[in-house]
């Protein structure tokens, strides 16, 4: 393989001669940026992602592993034995030259910077998949229903040889393991593996029975007739002493597993005591911050970063122990009215019809696309529309160019103003922003959110008194405004503690909110019907109802502001891999959590965070700047296709575990949705069905028919 090398500002490294791209230096700064990345394969230690490499002789998808080099530790090792994506593109090369199954390797990639990060990119193997997931499924007996294509005696016995080959050349892996082996069918004769991660492996070694068997033992075949296949033909050539080897690998196994399980019990309790550290493409916190100042925007997410360590944070917790007393206080002192406003609100009479028509959705500019994205708003068929504003920012044009679109084409436009540290700290830099933000907004729009998340450090605020600076600025900043309605606190997730907190503390500055704004996520691990202290949505919202109308510092109305599943998209994600979902499972939740909080009749909005963004958005930005929408963007445009502006009538009987909502249209026709919590339930409408559509509008042949089938997937139902 001819390969050259390069040096270009801030960077240097080799790349295939085949492959050089014309203008290196945009590439490079492109294959650097997980930002722009066509797929997330990987985010954890390190980051792996694929993008399309333009060559003269045409487009390659590329993997592209970023290797981290922070800290002392890191920087000394690549100094002196090289970086990771160097002794992978080493060890890749030696693979390639013995014939030896990897990703082709194309570009080796080194940051001048001495913690920036370092980057190996090989070529994408097509159709091919993690061996982890076919051993999942094979211990746990559902291969065949999972991988039907495999049989698993032949990809045993090609895993065994290719092994022997990797061996054979004297390469000793040393992180032999399912998630490092891809299986491909591609070549139309059988399993192929190529074997990845090679960073921690050393070449150029005779291999004795002890280092091959160390290699062997960490892949996770648990049978014993499995292991006894892969054995044999790893061994093929060489069946003297075959029952020591086998025994001293069942030896290794074993011991193999046992160190995982004490290594995780462990590490658990002592997760997240040091400095936390952010992935690369996150800034580092202000020079000279303080541990309550150390946050820094994280672009992908689109939301801050929170640098401080657990037991910064705790210590800082402590250092306000007399103002979390307070709040602790008032908490428990608000208690009794809340919880008998709770239990009125659970009694109360259900039988007048309930509107429908709080669906709203929450957006930011999108200067790439403006046009797509006001097509989208106009595609959604919502008129409730939220616009993040960012009051630290110097220029809010397109903001405002939205927002008057946005009215002219006859939505209600609401506007949510976020805080940082910096304003938090410099309360006047505050109040300027918000006096220009209110002359320009204020003429398009009456409701303000006050506040963003305010019970999570990463935005800014740490005591509740700093809230209180600040809402007591945008009255002000307000006041020449009368017909504007400030709403908040806000607060983030089900911890209501912090809500009721900021809304019945003695504020100097008396009533000082117009209505409760709420962040609520109900379930990110699952789905909106999920309780957590015995409370799912509908009895979350009861309960923040009941807040509201009992709160010193708020009027009684309620919003939910702000509401997503994040999804297994990477950095993107403003959440981490344990509760992210796929985009199937996204779009059932959303409008699941729409009906349920909705018909409640005890939130007056809902908006979804947002319309374009990766991670969690209905609409997701591809490769060349395309917008592919989602599943939840089908749902959501579905639902207020089908029940905006109609009225929620009853809830109907139905099987354990299954929902059916009735509703009344404009034009007096009952509709039903269905849907399941799991599973697949029968069901029987009131009346026979004379039209169906799926959650995603797509209409299914009922006609006459009363018994119908309910799944995960909500199903409208038009009834005779």
């Amino acid at each position: 393989m001819k390969v050259e090398s390069f040096r270009i500002p801030d960077w240097s490294g080799e790349l295939k001669g085949s492959c050089r791209p014309s203008d290196l230096e945009k590439t490079v700064a492109r294959l650097a940026d997980p930002g722009g990345a066509n797929e997330t394969i990987h985010w954890g230690r390190n980051y792996l992602y694929s993008l399309n490499l333009e060559t003269s002789k045409g487009s390659l998808e590329v993997v592209v592993k970023q290797f981290r080099n922070q800290g002392w530790k890191a920087r000394l090792r690549r100094r002196f034995e090289g970086s990771k994506a160097t002794k992978s593109w080493r060890v890749a090369r030696y693979f390639a030259e013995h014939g030896v199954p990897t990703a082709e390797p194309l570009l080796l990639i080194e940051s001048d910077e001495p913690e920036g990060p370092s980057l190996f990119v090989s070529r994408r193997i097509s159709d091919s998949f993690e061996s982890r997931y076919f051993f999942r499924a094979l211990n746990a007996g559902l291969e065949r229903e999972q991988f039907p294509q495999v049989d698993v005696d032949q990809l045993l016995v090609a895993l065994g040889r290719t092994l022997r080959k990797m061996h054979d050349a004297n390469i000793w892996h040393r992180d032999v393991s399912v998630g490092n082996l891809l299986v491909s069918y591609g070549n139309g004769s059988g399993p192929e593996i190529f074997i990845l991660d090679l960073n921690r492996a050393r070449i150029g070694q005779s291999l004795g029975v002890h280092r091959r068997t160390r290699d062997l033992c960490r892949l996770r075949i648990f049978k014993r007739e499995h292991q006894d296949t892969f054995l044999e033909a790893y061994w093929a050539n060489e069946r003297r002493g075959y029952r020591l080897k086998r025994a001293l690998y069942r030896t290794y196994h074993g011991a193999f597993l046992f160190r995982n399980r004490l290594k995780d019990f462990l590490r658990s309790p002592l997760a997240g005591i040091g400095p936390r550290r952010a992935h690369a493409h996150i800034p580092p916190p202000p020079p000279e911050a303080s541990a309550r100042d150390q946050v820094a925007w994280d672009h992908l997410s689109d939301q801050p970063h929170q640098h401080a360590g657990r037991m910064q944070r705790l210590g800082i917790r402590l250092g306000d122990a007399g103002a979390h007393a307070r709040e602790l206080v008032v908490c428990v002192a608000a208690l009794p009215r809340i919880v008998r406003r709770y239990r009125q609100l659970r009694r109360r009479d259900r039988s007048e019809p309930i509107p429908f028509s709080g669906l709203g959705v929450a957006l930011r500019p999108w200067p790439e696309a403006p046009d797509e994205l006001l097509a989208a708003v106009d595609d959604l068929g919502l008129k409730h529309v939220l616009l993040r504003l960012h009051p630290w920012a110097e220029e809010h044009d397109d903001e405002e160019r939205l927002a008057r679109e946005l009215r002219d084409r006859g939505c209600d436009v609401a506007f949510a103003l976020p805080q940082n540290r910096e304003l938090v700290v410099d309360v006047k830099r505050w109040r300027r922003s918000l006096d220009e933000l209110a002359a320009r907004f204020a003429p398009l729009g009456t409701h303000f959110q006050i506040g963003q998340a305010v019970n999570r450090s990463k935005w800014g605020l740490w005591r509740h008194d700093e809230y209180e600076l600040l809402v007591a600025e945008a009255r002000e900043a307000f006041a020449p405004y009368p017909d504007t309605r400030l709403i908040g606190p806000a607060v983030i997730d089900f911890e209501y503690y912090a809500t009721t907190a900021l809304l019945n503390m003695r504020w100097r500055q008396g009533l000082a909110l117009d209505g409760v704004a709420s962040l609520l996520y109900v379930d990110r691990r699952g789905a909106p019907e999920n309780t957590q202290l015995g409370l799912e949505t509908v009895g979350k919202v009861t309960l923040l109802k009941a807040i509201a109308e009992t709160a010193r510092n708020s009027g009684p109305s309620s919003w939910i502001t702000e509401v997503n599943w994040p999804l297994w998209e990477g950095p993107h994600s403003p959440a981490g891999r344990k509760v992210s979902v796929d985009e199937e499972s996204q779009a059932n939740y959303l409008v699941r959590y729409y009906l349920l909080a909705l018909s409640t009749g005890l939130v007056e909005r809902v908006y979804w965070w947002q319309i374009i963004a990766r991670g969690y958005g209905l609409i997701a930005p591809e490769e060349g700047g395309e917008l592919r929408r989602r599943a939840s963007f089908g749902a959501l445009a579905t639902l207020s296709e089908q029940l905006g502006g109609g009225q929620f009538v009853e809830s109907l009987p139905a099987p354990d575990g299954a929902y059916l909502l009735a509703f009344e249209d404009a034009a007096g026709r009952r509709r039903v949705v269905g849907w399941t919590r799991a599973g697949e339930h029968k069901a029987q409408l009131p009346q026979p069905a004379v039209a169906a559509w799926s959650r995603n509008g797509l209409e299914e042949p009922v006609a006459g028919v009363s018994s119908v089938e309910l799944t995960e997937s909500p199903r409208y139902f038009l009834l005779d």
